[in-house]
């Protein structure tokens, strides 16, 4: 295990130029296949990047793996996004790397998991949990782990001691934005992105949403699943303790709550590419004339509560009132992203809704005052107005969707100069179809697209992927006007103002 303190840098790297270091670790184990590995390594990172005289640091857990890494070859940064970060999955971008000799590095998010800067998640304490913060994590990672982890373990080595490795950014839905962000904020420090399923687009009613679900529903299906909304409301109406006990969801009080989590669970089947494991009861059983709210409440504890592993205390708002840090806390946390910066209120449309129309903007607002208290809203206008929403202005960002995925509203599906985007079309192509495969839960082990319904679509949009980054490669390593070694006297002597980089 490795840690630095901020202190210590600068004569790190002094001494690295004086001295041949010899690689501490060059292969790391292999876990049983889900990830690459889930060796921890820690660095210290600071709490409030945009402050001068904010100084508190928080450790920070991140992973490598170098099984694939050619000396002088590109670092792939896998992004990891709004949960606990257990490893590095073993999924497309691990047959990428093999194929450009890349090292794989994955930081996990600020606060989530083991990094989280404070041991009580009360609101105040979560003032640090931003995108932006984020940004500046990873842009800091990235200089630690190109000037101080790479010349100690290989670079030095290898007599590299003044080369700079060519970086490329990897990520999925949040952490797909992530990507396409970092990019745009610190081209000088990456090659290119991918954002697959990137949510780019900070999104207040997202209506759009329930509409892609009734579409890659199709017909049948649709009619069925907005025929159990209406039986299921009105049973809520009568007898709602019975109706929640019969999916297993006996302790959400809040009505409300309880049909978010009915949504959620149909939605689960679409964004993640297993359409058919939903929709051929629900609709054997409309024909059939079985009883409906059943033949979807089994599919709800079977599939959703069972297989999947989804839990019924993520929808329980007195759950998202507990500050105690613990391995639940990414329901809290991602619910704060939610409430102060992004949105995607995932509300019914006025017309021809699956979902309940009770999921509306007033429950969203009444759920972020009830869990976080006064003053916490969404200010989409500007997180879009900073980043540019799916006007983003970036270059080399590579953009990729599912067809069947309803979070492909919130990314770019349109190309434009420098930012390519792609659709993958096919019957259970969802949420990072590109990177892992189909279904996309449970990890597909590499990406497999066999799965996929057109797996050529899938291979295409992966070709495209591939030439994108050996181009974007090829061109970063040529180009005068990409720099990748921040000065000494930034890592030195203000690493722990982070605020310094532009």
């Amino acid at each position: 295990m490795r840690v630095f303190t901020a202190c210590t840098l600068l004569l790190l790297l002094l001494l690295l130029f004086l001295s041949s270091v010899e690689s501490h670790r060059f292969h790391l184990p292999k876990s049983d296949g889900k990830y690459l590995t889930e060796d921890e390594q820690w660095l210290d990172q600071s709490i409030d990047h945009f402050s001068p005289i904010d100084h508190r640091q928080f450790k920070q857990r991140y992973y490598e793996f170098l099984d694939y890494y050619q000396v002088g070859g590109p670092i792939f940064l896998k992004i990891c996004g709004e949960s606990a970060c257990l490893g590095i999955p073993n999924d497309y971008t691990a047959v990428l790397a093999k194929k450009f000799g890349a090292a794989l590095v994955s930081l996990e998010h600020r606060y989530y998991g083991k990094s989280s800067p404070f041991d009580d998640l009360a609101t105040n304490n979560l003032r640090y949990l931003s995108s932006k913060q984020a940004l500046f994590d990873l842009a800091v990672f990235r200089q630690y782990y190109q000037l101080i982890v790479l010349q100690e373990s290989i670079n030095a080595k290898y007599n590299l001691s003044k080369a700079e490795n060519p970086w490329f950014v990897f990520g999925v839905s949040y952490s797909g934005a992530l990507s396409a962000w970092f990019r745009l904020k610190f081209p000088h420090l990456t090659c290119g992105s991918l954002a697959s399923s990137a949510v780019v687009l900070a999104v207040y009613n997202f209506t759009a949403f329930d509409q892609q679900i009734g579409e890659s529903a199709g017909a049948q299906c649709k009619a069925a699943l907005q025929e159990i909304t209406e039986l299921v409301d009105e049973e809520l109406q009568s007898d709602g303790g019975s109706v929640k006990a019969l999916f297993g969801a006996a302790q959400l009080m809040n009505d409300v709550d309880f049909l978010y989590f009915l949504a959620d669970a149909a939605v689960t089947a679409f964004q993640y590419g297993n359409p058919d494991v939903l929709c051929s009861p629900l609709v054997d059983a409309k024909t059939s004339g079985k009883n409906l709210v059943e033949a979807y409440s089994s599919y709800v504890k079977d599939y959703y509560l069972g297989i999947f592993g989804a839990s019924v205390k993520t929808y329980d708002q007195q759950h998202l009132k507990n500050t105690t840090v613990s391995d639940a806390s990414g329901d809290r946390l991602w619910w704060f992203q939610v409430c102060s910066e992004v949105a995607y209120f995932q509300v019914a449309p006025e017309n021809d809704t699956v979902r309940s129309p009770r999921i509306d903007t007033q429950y969203h607002l009444n759920l972020c005052k009830n869990v976080f208290g006064e003053g916490i809203y969404p200010d989409v206008d500007m997180t879009n107005l900073y980043y540019g929403g799916s006007k983003i202005a970036g270059t080399r960002i590579v953009f990729t969707n599912g067809s069947q995925d309803p979070w492909r509203h919130a990314s770019k599906q349109t190309s434009s100069p420098d930012l390519p985007s792609y659709i993958i079309n096919c019957h259970n192509c969802g949420h990072g179809t590109d990177l892992r495969g189909c279904p996309q839960s449970p990890l597909n082990i590499e990406g497999n697209a066999e799965n996929c319904s057109s797996p050529e679509a899938v291979h295409k949009v992966r070709q495209e992927v591939i030439n994108h980054i050996d181009l974007w490669l090829s061109e970063c390593k040529g180009s005068p006007n990409i720099q990748f070694g921040a000065p000494l006297g930034i890592l030195g002597s203000r690493l722990q103002d982070h605020s310094n980089y532009q």
